[in-house]
């Protein structure tokens, strides 16, 4: 897969992911881009470490899968990080 068929699956795999998430989740447009982007590096390379394949084609289901798992993760971990801020 090329670098902006890569960028392309993350901006819609983070998209995906954000609506998968209940509530309302911080960060816009570059936001989304970049914890998609995160989160389809890490699943693909969990999808590697334990399944034996990673992110290989735009078009398969393991590599939406992969990536939208990881952007899920990336972006609860994103939440956790971001929630505890006060506003004072």
């Amino acid at each position: 897969m090329g670098f902006f068929g890569f960028l392309l699956l993350g901006l819609i795999a983070g998209a995906i992911a954000k609506l998968l998430i209940p509530g309302r989740q911080r960060g816009g447009l570059i936001i989304t881009l970049l914890l998609g982007v995160l989160g389809a590096l890490l699943g693909g390379w969990l999808g590697g470490l334990f399944f034996g394949g990673g992110l290989e084609e735009f078009f398969s289901w393991r590599t939406w899968l992969l990536a939208i798992g990881g952007s899920v993760l990336v972006l609860l971990v994103y939440g956790l990080i971001t929630g505890r801020r006060s506003h004072v």
